[in-house]
């Protein structure tokens, strides 16, 4: 039950995505090129509604639909994690049109050539977890 209610979730979060155009490699090119506040707006709102809903939990002794309680840890504060890891995050989002999100977007859409950036995706995730323990955190 839980892995069908995951699934609805993400197909309707892939919609979204698809529909408001946030998965279009020429939205992204606009945005990095400072040429449409588009993609501002819609990071800009999902930043506001996360920091919105993150703090109603963390405060208020939210449960999950299941009962659970949902606890959110508190991460360390660390400048070069952050900086270092947003601007791979930024290089990577760049040259391959696409951050996570839209990447799966784009292949439920049909687009089989993103196959080769979550390809690489994968990789640097895999070539990240043997590396963590070296890297500055």
């Amino acid at each position: 039950m839980r892995s069908s209610s995951y699934l609805v979730v993400g197909i309707f979060f892939g919609i979204v995505m698809f529909k408001s155009e946030a998965a279009s490699w020429f939205r992204i090119y606009e945005m990095f090129q400072f040429d449409s506040f588009h993609m501002y707006g819609i990071i800009g709102s999902a930043l506001v509604l996360g920091t919105l809903f993150t703090q109603w939990i963390k405060r208020g002794n939210k449960k999950s639909f299941y009962g659970e309680k949902i606890t959110i840890a508190d991460k360390e504060k660390s400048f070069a994690r952050y900086a270092i890891g947003g601007v791979l995050f930024g290089l990577g989002w760049a040259l391959a049109g696409a951050c996570p999100g839209p990447m799966y977007t784009l292949l439920g859409a049909g687009f089989l050539p993103i196959l080769v950036v979550i390809f690489g995706a994968l990789v640097g995730t895999f070539v990240y977890g043997l590396l963590k323990n070296r890297l500055p955190h």
